[in-house]
């Protein structure tokens, strides 16, 4: 820990955790939660995940990705953190990945019912055409067709290397507009597309974030 200047003090609730950064059980790193699972133990002594980080308890942070979550479990790192034994489900990478999943689900309707977001090819191909520095995510569902994805890939890296959201399929970009799919979305500047985002690269330790062969920024 930091001492003298800008020293702060240690948070003993959650495990290596030291002001805003929080330790990784697994690879010893400090980095900022929003890189992270925060887990707690719950009934029965089983590991839960608290991908909103806000369950009570002592936590115990991973980096998110599935082999950092995979490894914890088959090393016993959560009941060394916890110092007792305690029981990981033998699911919990997918766990991890469906509830990040619905989290991005949950930011994009957010996005929707705020009016800070656009679907459909003909709609965020004219919001880049604006040019008025509008956009600040792409999001393209994982089956999204080249065609018309290049096209609004090009506008993205054309103005300013904007992210590229390709690991959700459209039927989860289609829940949170209420509709059975969508493909092609794109979020307007704002608190809600830098959240988005955040959650989407915690989705991509489980998923590719953005396939390579995209050619994306």
């Amino acid at each position: 820990m930091t001492r003298g200047r800008g020293h702060t003090a240690k948070v003993e609730d959650d495990h290596g955790a030291e002001g805003p950064l929080r330790r990784c059980i697994v690879s010893g790193e400090v980095q900022a939660p929003e890189r992270m699972v925060r887990f707690v133990e719950g009934p029965d002594r089983l590991i839960v995940p608290d991908v909103a980080h806000k369950l009570p308890g002592r936590g115990f942070w991973v980096t998110s990705t599935r082999e950092a979550v995979s490894r914890a479990c088959e090393k016993g790192l959560f009941a060394k953190a916890a110092k007792a034994a305690v029981i990981c489900p033998p699911d919990l990478p997918d766990l991890v990945e469906k509830l990040l999943v619905q989290r991005c689900i949950e930011h994009l309707g957010l996005a929707r019912r705020a009016g800070r977001i656009v679907s459909g090819f003909a709609q965020v191909e004219a919001a880049f055409r604006a040019r008025d520095g509008r956009i600040a995510a792409l999001v393209e569902a994982s089956e999204s067709g080249p065609a018309d994805r290049g096209k609004l890939m090009t506008y993205a890296q054309r103005q300013g290397a904007i992210p590229v959201i390709g690991c959700l399929s459209q039927a989860e970009i289609g829940l949170a507009f209420g509709r059975e799919s969508v493909v092609h979305a794109a979020l307007t500047a704002g608190a809600l597309a830098i959240r988005f985002v955040t959650e989407a690269e915690r989705l991509g330790g489980f998923r590719v974030l953005c396939p390579p062969e995209w050619g994306a920024a």
